[in-house]
């Protein structure tokens, strides 16, 4: 089984964690959230990311962080090592419930599976209430009107 840590500008990364105990309440050991508060020096954020990951006590650790090129993510590159431990920057709520549901698969296909939920969790839905959109005749077959 594969460890997730998060780390996100705080209270990101906790609320995210809650979120998928929310739907997961048993994947709490496999979680660990790290909340990057302002003014705390990079060193102390990365000793703190090392002991969540240490504590998670996983062969394989798959880091995900909030945006690329700010604190978490630049400490997090830090952290991995690309073997025992891999980095996605850009994490959502999508991403991260799709990568607890597959935690249990190869670091490779979960990443592709984390990276999937990302994209295909952000869908444009539209302004107004479905009863009051304009209706398509039962037989138009729109391949590309659909929610998933």
């Amino acid at each position: 089984m594969n460890g997730i840590l998060i780390m996100a500008h705080a209270p990101l990364a906790s609320a995210l964690r809650s979120c998928v105990l929310h739907v997961f309440p048993d994947s709490a050991d496999a979680i660990a959230a790290l909340d990057v508060q302002p003014n705390v020096p990079p060193e102390e954020t990365l000793a703190q990311a090392r002991a969540l990951v240490q504590q998670l006590g996983t062969p394989q650790t798959l880091v995900v962080a909030d945006v690329f090129g700010a604190t978490p993510c630049n400490v997090a590159q830090k952290l991995v090592d690309g073997v025992r431990s891999r980095l996605i920057a850009g994490v959502n709520l999508p991403m991260l419930l799709r990568t607890v549901s597959y935690r249990h698969e190869s670091m490779e296909a979960l990443i592709s599976r984390a990276m999937i939920g990302a994209t295909q969790g952000v869908i444009q839905v539209a302004v107004t209430a479905p009863q009051y959109q304009a209706r398509r005749a039962t037989h138009d077959q729109d391949h590309r009107d659909h929610q998933q």
